[in-house]
């Protein structure tokens, strides 16, 4: 089983940056598959930056070059730094594991960032 814990989120101002945090606990043999997702009020749940099971990094083309998906194995912790951040940007962000070699995916309870303009 694996626990995911998302923290950092908050209130922005439009042009700043923020960084969220995503701790996972449990079972955890690789951060490869461990990723970034975000939703806004009405609208689906969309990828914002991951990890791929392979290990190279996938960003979404409205976030390229303004966020930054990070992390460190020793604490079993993934980052996204966010710069540049835009009204749009305002969502709640998921952090989301999907293991490499399993069917696995578990979801963190999300963290709210809201960017005022």
């Amino acid at each position: 089983q694996v626990q995911l814990a998302e923290s950092g989120g908050g209130l922005a101002q439009a042009g700043g940056p923020l960084r969220l945090s995503c701790a996972a606990s449990g079972s955890i043999f690789s951060l490869n598959g461990m990723g970034w997702y975000r939703q806004a009020p009405g609208k689906q749940r969309e990828l914002v930056a991951s990890f791929s099971r392979g290990g190279y990094t996938v960003y979404a083309d409205s976030v390229k070059g303004r966020f930054t998906i990070s992390r460190d194995n020793g604490r079993n912790t993934v980052y996204l730094q966010m710069n540049s951040l835009k009204p749009e940007d305002t969502a709640v962000y998921y952090c989301r594991y999907s293991p490499p070699g399993s069917l696995e995916i578990y979801w963190g309870q999300g963290t709210q960032v809201t960017v005022s303009s």
